[in-house]
């Protein structure tokens, strides 16, 4: 398959499904599901060819362009000379790593939404998320990567504010009252936030292409840029705002409360990854001289987001923002690590991202869940899920345990590298970044004892707590998943190494 299908036939496809499976909708899951397999074992296919470029078949020159750049050329597509650019294709380690997360949450996003409503719709829109979020992870034009970047936004929007959950949110506007319901302001506030801090992000873009005469990172990063910090900041922002980091953390929130939670699982897992990848991508690769220059600004950023949204974690009743205020703490991780700008940093960061997406997905799935079960989202209000529901509580315990860093699970791996690595780039003062894993012991074991444990309310009592079995395959995916790399993190580094071997300036 040509690599430009798996980004626009999607848009045809996904048109294409919804409305020959209008009349029977329950097929739009297979065949979204068929998809995202075919997208998976195609990116698992281009890690090989990465990482081993000599068990294959490649030109000479190909080969030679792989093994001195980490890129595996996959093409050029729709050249416009008359703007000098076209749609440049081409993949390394990191980049493919991205794609596998992608394609695997998606895989188990379709099982953990196996019931969903209006199905024709739901999954079809998916279906067109895919083409877009490949997009980011497979050019290297960053107009085009601004383009792909912008379209994620527009199925998200439709999942967030017609799937998500009920209520009414009344604001002020010059003295107006207006109500809207809460998953239409929360998918409003949620384009909005990241459209209007993306065009900081494109205008560094256009200053790129001004100063250089280049679209493509690949010939820019070996131009001199007039106005490096200017440029550097401008794309920071837009980054910034996608992780996101404080104070620029506002929208993600009110998102993952309102959105379904199998489409929490994409925003935690892929949308804020594309924050993290633009970071290492345009700041790390492209500018390392004004990034170190700046890096103290990263980790102090990075560390003021760790800690006050795990505060706010630590008192917050609703559990699914709980679960998002965590997140949010995590991604402060990756900001700090992506400053040490070593290969061990990186690296770190790198597993960190990818154990985020595997930890904070099943947290997210069960609080969806019992919401949808008990029909409230407090966890004062709940107790004694454990006697009822076990398999649903367990793995919740596991993932919080993840999420705090116990040994043998993925979080235990990624925050300690992190601190290895913060403390060899900056001195011993950075490990107080490591009271962050108190801070998260604080509220997930806060809130095991109250949802999980104690003695059940009365709500719970009442509630059905039968779970699909499509759900219980995707939960136990998560929880092998957690726990395989916890002990045996390898696999992840190997490709870490491979991504980051090519970086100069370090």
């Amino acid at each position: 398959m040509v690599a430009v299908d798996i980004i626009f036939a999607p848009i045809f496809l996904s048109a294409l499904v919804y409305f020959l499976t209008r009349g029977a909708q329950h097929i739009t899951k297979y065949v979204a599901l068929a998809w995202f397999v075919v997208l998976f074992i195609i990116s698992l296919n281009w890690l090989n060819q990465i990482m081993h470029p000599e068990s294959y078949a490649f030109a000479p020159e190909v080969l030679q362009y792989i093994k001195a750049t980490g890129f595996l050329p996959l093409g050029e597509f729709l050249s416009v000379p008359a703007f000098g650019f076209s749609l440049t294709l081409q993949i390394d380690a990191l980049s493919v790593a991205m794609l596998l997360l992608t394609a695997g949450l998606l895989i188990l996003v379709v099982f953990t939404s196996w019931e969903e409503k209006n199905q024709a719709a739901y999954f079809s829109l998916l279906i067109l998320f895919s083409g877009p979020i490949f997009g980011v992870f497979m050019t290297t034009n960053v107009l085009w990567f601004f383009m792909f970047w912008e379209l994620t936004l527009v199925p998200m929007l439709f999942l967030v504010g017609f799937w998500g959950a009920e209520g009414v949110e009344v604001k002020k506007v010059f003295n107006v009252e207006i109500k809207l319901p809460s998953k239409v302001y929360a998918a409003i506030k949620f384009f909005l936030y990241t459209h209007v801090f993306a065009m900081f992000m494109f205008v560094g873009f256009f200053l790129l292409f001004k100063q250089t005469g280049y679209w493509d990172i690949t010939l820019i990063k070996e131009a001199t840029l007039a106005t490096p910090a200017l440029i550097w900041w401008l794309m920071f922002l837009g980054f910034a705002a996608k992780l996101p980091t404080f104070p620029f953390h506002t929208w993600l929130p009110d998102a993952h409360v309102q959105a379904p939670s199998s489409i929490s699982v994409l925003l935690a897992g892929v949308l804020l990854k594309m924050g993290a990848y633009g970071l290492i991508r345009f700041t790390v690769e492209l500018l390392p001289a004004t990034t170190a220059k700046f890096a103290m600004w990263m980790v102090v950023l990075g560390l003021a987001t760790t800690f006050f949204a795990g505060l706010l974690a630590v008192y917050e009743r609703h559990i699914k923002k709980m679960v998002a205020y965590s997140s949010i703490s995590h991604m402060g991780l990756v900001v700090v690590a992506v400053a040490t700008m070593s290969y061990d940093g990186l690296s770190a960061a790198l597993y960190e991202m990818i154990g985020h997406a595997l930890v904070i997905s099943p947290l997210f799935l069960i609080a969806g869940w019992l919401h949808h079960k008990t029909h409230t989202w407090y966890m004062d209000e709940m107790g004694g899920i454990m006697k009822y529901a076990p398999y649903a509580s367990t793995i919740f315990i596991l993932a919080g345990m993840a999420a705090l860093g116990l040994p043998g699970t993925m979080g235990f791996v990624g925050e300690l590298t992190i601190i290895i690595s913060s403390v060899k780039a900056f001195g011993w003062w950075i490990a107080v970044i490591a009271l962050a894993g108190f801070i998260s012991a604080g509220y997930i074991i806060w809130a095991v004892r109250r949802a999980i444990h104690g003695e059940p309310s009365e709500i719970v009592k009442k509630a059905n707590f039968h779970m699909s079995f499509p759900e219980k395959f995707a939960l136990g995916v998560f929880s092998f998943l957690i726990v395989y790399f916890g002990v045996n993190p390898q696999p992840i580094f190997d490709i870490a190494n491979k991504a980051f071997s090519f970086f100069g300036g370090m």
